[in-house]
């Protein structure tokens, strides 16, 4: 899937353009330290199970299948303006305190009809939010500083979610066709129903 088809999708699927577009050249090898960022390995966990709701595993591999968590969180850390990525923080943090008042009890501690429930709820208030996206401003003053829209913080796991899955490998050769070396262009390629995407 070319990345600009990827945006595309992430766009369509969030209501909200890509935050920290930076992410799309930013060259993830897999050997950087959690400890290098502000998250660990319980906030790793727990961004799992949330993107295993949001793409749970079928007869094809599932978020946690490609431990998205893990990219994502470095990609919030490293790619992610400051103010943005404390509403995620911030946001991510309160996950726990609002499955205690609703089911009382912590996200990871919820059956998978409960997650799918809360997880749908962050998802319509989510897109309640972001149609009245407040604007925040980076600099000293709202008249010297550069306006800047935060979506809500579940907006931004949706989209690390989605990011780092299809551009994962288990994403790109599981669940899309994938060519490692592509031949030449054929743009009359016969397209069955039910053809994956490409990956490539």
């Amino acid at each position: 899937m070319e990345r600009r088809n990827l945006l595309k999708m992430i766009m369509a699927a969030t209501g909200v353009a890509m935050v920290g577009s930076n992410a799309f050249a930013y060259e993830f090898k897999g050997q950087v330290p959690l400890s290098a960022t502000v998250f660990s390995a319980e906030d790793v966990m727990l961004f799992n199970e949330i993107a295993e709701v949001i793409i749970p595993r079928t007869d094809t591999p599932g978020a946690k299948d490609a431990n998205v968590g893990l990219m994502a969180l470095i990609l919030a850390n490293d790619c992610y303006a400051p103010t943005v990525r404390e509403a995620f923080i911030k946001g991510l943090q309160s996950i726990n305190t609002l499955c205690q008042a609703r089911f009382q009890k912590s996200y990871l501690l919820l059956n998978k009809e409960q997650k799918n429930l809360f997880v749908t709820q962050l998802d319509t208030d989510a897109k309640t939010a972001n149609q009245k996206m407040q604007i925040h401003y980076v600099g000293s003053t709202p008249s010297g500083g550069n306006a800047e829209k935060i979506p809500h913080f579940f907006t931004l796991i949706k989209q690390l979610t989605l990011f780092s899955f299809f551009t994962s490998e288990v994403g790109a050769t599981k669940v899309l066709r994938y060519e490692a070396v592509p031949g030449k262009y054929n743009g009359e390629l016969d397209y069955k129903k039910g053809d994956r995407a490409w990956a490539t």
